[in-house]
């Protein structure tokens, strides 16, 4: 698949699923059960966008049960990774993951992303990158983030089904990736778009 990640990476990826699999049990965190099905549809899906990810500072919208986030921010320790969910119970799970695994790169925010006003010495921060994965459509997305982004934010949607409709003034559609994960006959794609003005 083209992923590279850092030594001692394999083992968090695997206690990072084992936590998921304990908490899933109680809490109900996601409807994929069994490791193998955890490994391919959440694991090496959320992996699958590590070539597209770029330097500096990403948000996970959506974040849900920390996918793509926690894989990610595994993966590629020198970007800083804000996860954003408002769900309580999986906000707490993600705090979990963060201490279990000691993941400094991580911020975790219980929050509706259209309420996230981040500052840092009382300047705005902006991301260089947006990531979404099963969080809405694609308008729906650019615009509950909008106030997130600066010129040349990059935006990753990830889909099943490809659907390349883009008309929302600001943005282009750079282009759309078919990704190819190992062991999953699925239909994933990833739309990589760009903030303009």
């Amino acid at each position: 698949m083209g992923i590279v990640t850092p030594d001692g990476a394999g083992e968090k990826l695997l206690a990072y699923l084992d936590l998921l699999s304990q908490w899933n049990s109680v809490y109900n965190l996601s409807a994929i059960r069994g490791t193998d099905a955890m490994l391919r549809k959440h694991l090496l899906d959320s992996l699958a966008v590590q070539p597209f990810i770029g330097s500096g500072q990403v948000i996970d919208v959506g974040s849900g049960a920390g996918l793509p986030g926690i894989p990610l921010a595994i993966a590629l320790p020198e970007n800083h990774f804000v996860l954003i969910d408002s769900s309580g119970k999986k906000t707490r799970f993600l705090i979990q993951v963060k201490i279990s695994l000691g993941l400094e790169n991580v911020d975790v925010v219980n929050q509706r992303v259209e309420a996230y006003s981040p500052t840092e010495h009382d300047h705005r921060i902006y991301f260089d990158t947006v990531v979404a994965r099963a969080f809405a459509n694609t308008k729906a997305i650019l615009r509950a983030t909008a106030h997130l982004h600066k010129p040349h934010t990059r935006i990753l949607i990830m889909q099943g089904k490809l659907n390349e409709t883009l008309e929302e003034p600001g943005y282009v559609l750079k282009r759309s990736h078919r990704l190819a994960i190992y062991g999953l006959d699925a239909e994933r794609h990833l739309l990589e778009i760009e903030k303009t003005l």
